[in-house]
């Protein structure tokens, strides 16, 4: 109880450490990292960009695809950069405040970016089985609410967790074996009971991510309900194509999401290595890699990045020339 009592305050700084075990290999770690990185502010702020200046692509499917690289840009950036000045500068110190403040930007926008993929699924359904009356049902206004609703959505249920993890104790150490600050990561160098903190932890994400993913299977079982019922193999390849960019985004997505938050709670025996791999993975790649599938597989995204960089190539030939 003594020691309880002593640890009532919180440090005022915390200590990243990286990826343990390979403090010695961080350097070269981090070139790959700061490639991503800039690949995926370049590919995200071009999307933007490109769907912004180009009013054939004022859809709702191109919206949702702005609002999510927003989301991404976000993620990455809130942690990348400290994780770059750790490699590179040996510089793990952060302040507690904005410690909880990269939880919160963390968790609550990684949250949204889930809840734009389920609207761009809910837009796929509409259009491939409800086409009649697709631009009746997602007009501007309706996609602008839907877009207001995720990231409401993901202030309101993330909201707490800068709080729940300010109200705790950190007696132990103020050291995280990790690149960034993540709530469980917090909470397992915290010396109080937590097991309530996990537990509306273990209820977002469900609420959040869960049930978003089990929408987005339902959504797609329809689509491919309606798609192998149309009389054309040539209609079935053709509109299965319009789902291809946006199955390809959720799977690189999920997928190390999913491991990610497993591991945190029940992998006990995965390395923390791996673990913070993957978790590195989770902010990187995604926000990378949309862009380029949408810019690769959406015909009109593509389209139009070739014409402004066709436009940028003839403007710097005839100012040398």
């Amino acid at each position: 109880m003594s020691v309880y009592n002593k640890s009532d305050v919180h440090p005022s700084t915390f200590i990243l450490i990286g990826i343990p075990g390979l403090e010695a290999a961080h350097m070269w770690i981090s070139i790959p990292f700061c490639v991503v990185y800039i690949l995926a502010l370049v590919g995200n702020c071009s999307l933007l960009f490109i769907i912004k200046t180009d009013s054939s692509l004022h859809e709702p499917m191109y919206l949702f695809l702005c609002m999510l690289a927003v989301a991404d840009l976000v993620v990455c950036t809130t942690a990348v950069p400290k994780l770059l000045s750790l490699f590179w500068f040996q510089d793990g110190e952060i302040p507690f405040e904005a410690c909880l403040t990269q939880v919160f930007l963390i968790h609550s926008c990684s949250t949204m970016e889930s809840g734009f993929f389920l609207a761009m699924a809910f837009d796929r359904y509409v259009a491939i089985c409800n086409p009649l009356r697709h631009s009746t049902i997602l007009t501007h206004t309706v996609t602008g609410r839907i877009g207001l609703a995720i990231v409401l959505r993901g202030i309101v249920l993330l909201s707490p967790h800068p709080f729940l993890l300010s109200w705790l104790p950190y007696c132990r150490t103020n050291i995280i074996f990790h690149t960034y600050c993540e709530f469980m990561a917090l909470i397992k160098i915290a010396c109080a009971e937590t097991s309530i903190r996990r537990a509306y932890s273990l209820i977002v994400a469900f609420l959040t991510g869960g049930v978003d993913f089990i929408l987005i299977i339902c959504s797609y079982v329809l689509i491919l309900n309606t798609v192998f019922h149309l009389p054309s193999k040539d209609a079935r390849l053709k509109t299965l194509g319009t789902c291809g960019s946006h199955v390809c985004v959720i799977l690189v997505s999920y997928t190390p999401a999913f491991f990610s938050f497993l591991t945190h709670r029940f992998g006990h025996k995965v390395t923390p290595q791996v673990h913070i791999f993957v978790a590195n993975i989770y902010l990187l790649v995604p926000p990378m890699v949309n862009p380029i599938i949408y810019g690769v597989r959406t015909k009109n995204i593509r389209n139009r990045f070739l014409k402004v960089f066709r436009f940028s190539k003839f403007t710097n030939l005839n100012w040398f020339g």
